[in-house]
This record gives C-alpha cells, structure tokens and sequence, in this order.
C-alpha cells in the first residue's frame, strides 16, 4: 500500500513532454548528427550569451561559498536594467520555479487557476499538483485571444490566478496593452493575473512591464532561457510594481535557490544587449524567410502571424495527423514539437516548430514539401 499523496495529480498527472534531443533522433534514425534541425525547445541557435558565458566560468571559484540567499545582487541588476526597485523582483530557478511560487502563494487547495487552452503545460500540471483546479479558455478561430471569452469565465469561476502567455505558446500571437488592460482590470482586487513574457524580446516590443504601474493585481514573468541563451543554467524573474505581491514570492522559496553562478551570469547577460540583438534579428529573418518559402502547400498551412521564435504548422490532409507528420519528419532529421502530445487541447492536427538558423529552416522547408508531395 502506497502512503497518501496531497493531490491525485502528483501520481495520475501526465508529465512534460520536452523536445527530443538531437543525440536520440541521430541514434534512433540514423541521420548525422551535425544534419539534424532540432526545432522542438524553443532554444537560442547562437548559445549562450558570451558575456554571461565568461561570468560562469569566473564564477568556479566560488562554488565552495554559500551565494545571497534571496539572490539580492541579481534582483538589483534586474530592477536597474527595467526601471525598478530590487525589492520588486524574485528570481527563481527557471522561470517555472517562479510559477510555482505564485500558484503557492496565492491559490489554497481546489481553488481555481485561469489560462487559455492551449498553454504552456506548466501552469495547468504545476496547478493540479498542487491541488488547485486549472480551468481552461478555449482559444477563438486561428487562436484568436477572444478576451471576452476569457473575461467571461473569469468573472463565473473567479479564479486566485489568471495566466495570461505574451507572446502566447504555442501560437506565438501577441496580445494587445488594451487587451492585457482589459483583463487586469475585469480580474480586480481578488484574482492575482501572471503575464508571462518568456518570448517578448522576440516580438520586438517593449513588454507589459510598464501594466504593472497601473494595476497593483499584475505581476509579469521573464526567463533568461530564450533571448539570453541560458536554459541550461535555469534562472527566471517575477518583476512587479506593487512590491506587497513580491514579498509572499521572496518568504516561500527555498533559501539559496539560486547559485553563485546562476547570479553572477544573469547580471551578465542583462548587460550583453549585443548578443540579445543579434539573435532577435535572426529570429525575425527567419520568420520572413520561412513564411515566404512554405506558402501553397496542399497538405499542411502554416499558421500565420507568429511573433515569437516560434510558430504552428497545421494538418490538412485527413489521411495524416501530429503524430505521423512528427515521426516522419524525425526520419528527415527535423525535431518539432507533436501538438497532442505536447499542448492539452491543441489537437491532433498541429505541430509546434521553432524559427531557427537558415540551415535548419532550410532542412525543415525540405522536408515539409517532400511529405506534402508524397
């Protein structure tokens, strides 16, 4: 007999689905590693930023010392470099772990957490392993926000938390300042609404940092993982103008979650804006480039309107589904993401591929017009 467990999601929750790597496909297909496009995580082609990358190997020196148990340098640097106080900010490992301090802080047992479907699973996993109910906004046609929708049922099932995802994933379509507005403003004093910005450099705006200003019930999320290059360090932030939503955030994480490299290379790279630049221009390239090079297929459409690293290619053709596209594309070297395995509620009719260098996009395009002309 098994001892109880706080939520049955923590035995019966499916776990995350993350892109495979290029070593499993190359073993598994038999295609050159240097040949493979992996274009399923959402990573940086040009790796991590230089800057952050010589902080790191600095920072071996100090690996015997204990680092700022609230992280207070890094969180300084971060208020600096966006216009606000330290005491504004948390930093977690990994923006997730910044998720699951707010589903903890601000959500008691069965309460109700919003976010559209489909979503970055995190929030509906982290949620349901916590013991909270994760209530799903269908999105409109063509992933359209349908911000009356999601007014609509925040207002009947008045949820702790609404998430909100800008650039949203897996669509990488932008939400308006309005639209966010609208949102902050329906939700009130009782509902706490998280504006994940995980993407945002790559639209080439200036981000909803500034809402917060305006609504003391919004706190926005960015990670350094995408634009910076620092995945596999694991660091995030929570920034807020309203200090009283960060102070639950500093008191329920773990003391020293971060290490003294995590902070020494995350002030780094928030000062290396070269190498920020360079890979948000490539993305936006490629975006052009691809979009350009995939129109009049007859068995699959590519969503438009992405302006993210990323985008949604749809299936047409009733013969296929996901599935069959992922795995023959994983015989031509290419690594996506399978909708139906990957988002809830997104269906057996779209993948998720990221933007990338031209080589692989190039691989990508190949492959896609040779299943569409089998």
């Amino acid at each position: 007999m098994m001892v109880s467990v706080a939520a049955p999601a923590l035995v019966e929750n499916e776990p995350y689905t993350p892109g495979l790597s290029s070593e499993y496909v190359s073993n598994k297909f038999g295609v050159a590693l240097a040949e493979i496009a992996k274009l399923g995580s959402a990573e940086n082609p040009f790796g991590p930023s230089p800057k952050a990358f010589d902080a790191v190997q600095k920072g071996q020196a100090r690996l015997s010392l204990y680092p700022e148990w609230t992280s207070k340098s890094l969180r300084a640097a971060i208020g600096k470099k966006y216009g606000f106080d330290e005491d504004c900010v948390v930093c977690g490992s990994g923006e997730t772990e910044v998720i699951s301090f707010i589903l903890r802080a601000y959500a008691g047992q069965d309460d109700k957490v919003l976010m559209y479907e489909p979503c970055f699973p995190i929030y509906h996993m982290f949620s349901e392993n916590e013991g909270r109910t994760a209530v799903g906004v269908p999105m409109g046609p063509d992933f359209d926000f349908a911000i009356d929708s999601y007014i609509a049922k925040m207002q009947e099932v008045k949820p702790k938390i609404a998430f909100l995802t800008n650039p949203h994933s897996p669509s990488g379509r932008l939400m308006t300042d309005d639209q966010i507005r609208a949102v902050a403003k329906a939700a009130g004093d009782d509902t706490l609404v998280v504006l994940d910005e995980a993407y945002i450099h790559f639209t080439q705006t200036q981000g909803g940092m500034h809402l917060t200003r305006e609504f003391s019930n919004l706190i926005v999320l960015r990670t350094f993982s995408k634009a910076f290059g620092l995945a596999g360090l694991r660091l995030g932030f929570g920034i807020a103008a309203n200090k009283q939503l960060i102070t639950p955030l500093l008191n329920i994480k773990p003391t020293w979650n971060l290490g003294p490299m995590q902070v020494e290379a995350g002030i780094a790279a928030l000062d290396d804006d070269e190498h920020v630049d360079r890979t948000v221009a490539m993305i936006a390239e490629m975006r052009d480039y691809l979009y350009g090079q995939l129109k009049g297929l007859n068995r699959f459409r590519i969503v438009p309107d992405s302006k993210s690293n990323f985008f949604l290619i749809e299936v047409l053709d009733a013969d296929l589904d996901s599935t069959k596209v992922f795995e023959e594309l994983l015989k031509r070297g290419v690594i996506v993401k399978d909708g139906s395995v990957s988002f809830r509620g997104l269906g057996k009719r779209y993948l998720r591929s990221d933007f990338s260098l031209k080589k692989h996009m190039d691989r990508l395009i190949w492959a896609l017009k040779e299943i569409d002309a089998s």
